[in-house]
């Protein structure tokens, strides 16, 4: 998925704002932050929310597309949660897009419950 997505995104966008492509692949840990072991995750989230988000990100100056692909369901261990791409024109607006679109993803947007053991 976020190969096809670099290579869409490289076609897509004009060159010149285009210098860095950051991923980010969350996966299902076998322990919760806590130290305690998970045995599985349930996942959902506001996809009205989502959209709006990055729609408001994709705007920001420096930054020439988002993609973001979010698991839904019941998740085992070693599950991918989450894919998303940042792309565009410096580290200075990529890397802080990035870190800000993550982390309202993770406390507004999903929805998640730990299966403890």
């Amino acid at each position: 998925m976020i190969d096809g997505w670099m290579k869409e995104i490289k076609k897509a966008c004009d060159p010149k704002s285009l210098g860095m492509i950051l991923a980010h692949n969350g996966i299902v840990r076998a322990t919760a932050k806590d130290g305690k072991p998970v045995m599985a995750m349930k996942l959902s989230y506001d996809k009205a929310k989502l959209e709006s988000t990055v729609g408001t990100f994709k705007k920001r100056d420096g930054i020439a597309d988002i993609r973001v692909w979010i698991n839904e369901g019941e998740l085992q261990v070693g599950d991918d949660i989450m894919n998303v791409c940042v792309a565009g024109r410096f580290r200075t607006d990529v890397l802080p897009a990035l870190q800000e679109l993550l982390t309202i993803i993770k406390t507004e947007i999903v929805r998640e419950e730990e299966t403890l053991q």
